[in-house]
């Protein structure tokens, strides 16, 4: 079983595990359609919907079988303003999906470069993992920036590669590995 030590703590935010305590916050911006609308389905949320993502969030926080997600709640000045997650995609070849969603009035402030970085971290020195990807609807700018703002170089644009409400949708796909994350680190470092 692969879990961090928690809280995770950087200069500005504490990362934990979802507590059910947390609905009211996750609600405020699972609710809100700008906030969905890059997301499978799409649809805000209904405050029985939160409830339901909530409860289900609060069994992610360990890694214990490839295919597991590790969601953990972003809090500053004692609210959950967004989530971030790795998903274990291969425990053979070392690999997780990282995801992420801020409530929009905490942007502009790197604080989701800040929530993703700490996990990524997390997952190349804690969990061991070899190679982080991500992928994002090629028309999310905000989304693709955060990803390269994080290090990682973009792999692939997959064209009108998967469903996306009415439609097909491209995908960019952005990933890093292990060896380039220490680099980047060291960089920053000196």
């Amino acid at each position: 079983m692969l879990r961090p030590t928690y809280p995770i703590r950087t200069a500005r935010l504490t990362l934990r595990p979802v507590t059910p305590h947390d609905l009211d916050d996750v609600h405020a911006y699972q609710r809100r359609p700008d906030v969905v609308r890059w997301l499978a389905g799409g649809e805000a949320r209904t405050r029985e919907q939160s409830r339901a993502s909530v409860l289900a969030m609060t069994g992610e926080d360990a890694l214990r079988a490839e295919g597991d997600c590790l969601t953990l709640a972003v809090v500053t000045d004692a609210r959950v303003i967004g989530t971030v997650e790795l998903v274990w995609r291969s425990q053979v070849d070392r690999t997780a999906e990282l995801g992420y969603v801020f409530h929009p009035d905490h942007g502009g402030r790197g604080l989701a470069t800040e929530a993703a970085t700490a996990l990524v971290d997390w997952g190349f020195h804690g969990a061991g993992l070899h190679r982080v990807y991500a992928r994002c609807h090629a028309r999310n700018e905000a989304s693709a920036r955060l990803l390269a703002r994080l290090g990682m170089r973009q792999e692939a644009h997959h064209v009108a590669s998967y469903r996306f409400r009415d439609g097909w949708a491209d995908q960019l796909v952005f990933a890093v590995l292990a060896g380039e994350w220490r680099s980047r680190a060291a960089g920053a470092q000196g």
